[in-house]
């Protein structure tokens, strides 16, 4: 525990007025993390011991915040006491023991020791993975020159995190697969889409066209049920967005009449309604006995409209050339005649 909270108090301690001490901010929960391999009563136990021989030092403020300090001092008597009696002893333990006593870079030849390889397979993590990952640990360590009270709990969680990315990319690679004849949306996907308001049978209907779509480009995709989300969302609003504009060819009908858009495009032309309403019968007849099929009557009613009308502004401007007693006064009014004449013949906006 005291090797753990050093590092934390080194990179997240800060000193407080009136105490020589550095204090780390800890929450119960994340002093949980901090050992997995510990039960909480057993973090209690040896924080409680901590506390007894004055090595670790702990206060809650009245916020309610809980800190933690490391006396130095007492550590360091405690550790010369310890070294003292090591020093004493003989044998492989003991070596050990002394070499993890004090925090230090990671040697070249460092291994995991048996409990930390055992609380890596309580995971389920094979032996071989385990090992594996030591090489790299130790080369990236000592190109950062890091110092560390334990390097078996950072390596226990370096192994922890690297297995957890392993499983994912494994889970995706088995579920990747082409898109097979008979692949139908899960219910999941189903459900996602109905609560979009997207109606049932436009999602069925698009089923059959989306796995033909896949099949012949043998695509291996790993969530077809996300790939068939984002189509159906997609074409669901493009089909809102065209609902009401039916563009299919079609003879023009026996009482067919322009729509109000005709009559505003109309207006912002200074083409006069009723002249246009004048030529609503002509316009139906000559298209019924032509028996044509058109997309949309009222554009071809607004192209009809405005090609008269500019015929009509021209005759009248013949008119005005005409008349000779009448040419000078007249001359603002063909101008206009012409510049209205020209406006309304313009095509350019449909190029």
């Amino acid at each position: 525990m005291l090797q753990v909270l050093s590092e934390l108090i080194r990179h997240r301690g800060q000193n407080k007025p009136g105490s020589d001490l550095r204090w780390l901010e800890l929450q119960a929960a994340e002093l949980v993390e901090q050992f997995p391999f510990w039960q909480a009563a057993d973090i209690d136990r040896v924080r409680s011991s901590l506390q007894s021989l004055g090595i670790l030092q702990f206060k809650t403020a009245h916020d309610g915040r809980q800190y933690l300090a490391i006396d130095q001092t007492r550590h360091q008597a405690r550790r010369d006491s310890t070294s003292s009696s090591i020093s004493n002893s003989s044998g492989p333990a003991a070596s050990r023991r002394q070499a993890h006593s004090n925090a230090g870079q990671i040697p070249p030849d460092w291994k995991p020791d048996d409990n930390w390889i055992r609380l890596c397979k309580q995971h389920a993590i094979p032996d071989d993975f385990i090992h594996s990952l030591v090489p790299e640990f130790v080369s990236y360590w000592r190109d950062r020159g890091q110092a560390r009270f334990s390097w078996g709990n950072a390596f226990y969680k370096h192994v922890l995190k690297e297995w957890r990315q392993a499983q994912t990319r494994q889970g995706a690679f088995e579920l990747a697969s082409t898109m097979s004849p008979d692949w139908r949306p899960s219910q999941d996907a189903l459900d996602i889409l109905e609560k979009a308001d997207i109606n049932r049978d436009f999602i069925e209907d698009a089923v059959p066209e989306f796995v033909l779509y896949w099949r012949e480009r043998g695509v291996v995709h790993g969530a077809w049920n996300t790939k068939f989300i984002e189509h159906i969302r997609r074409q669901w609003a493009k089909f809102r967005a065209s609902f009401g504009h039916d563009d299919t060819p079609r003879p023009i009908a026996a009482d067919w009449q322009p729509s109000v858009d005709c009559y505003e495009i109309l207006q912002l032309a200074e083409i006069d309604e009723h002249y246009a309403r004048s030529k609503i019968p002509e316009f139906v007849m000559y298209w019924r006995d032509s028996q044509q099929a058109k997309a949309s009557w009222n554009t071809v009613f607004l192209q009809f409209i405005k090609q008269d009308w500019a015929r009509r502004l021209k005759t009248l401007e013949t008119g005005h050339s005409s008349n000779a007693e009448d040419q000078a006064a007249g001359g603002t009014s063909q101008q206009k005649i012409q510049e209205r004449f020209q406006r309304i013949a313009d095509r350019s906006w449909a190029e």
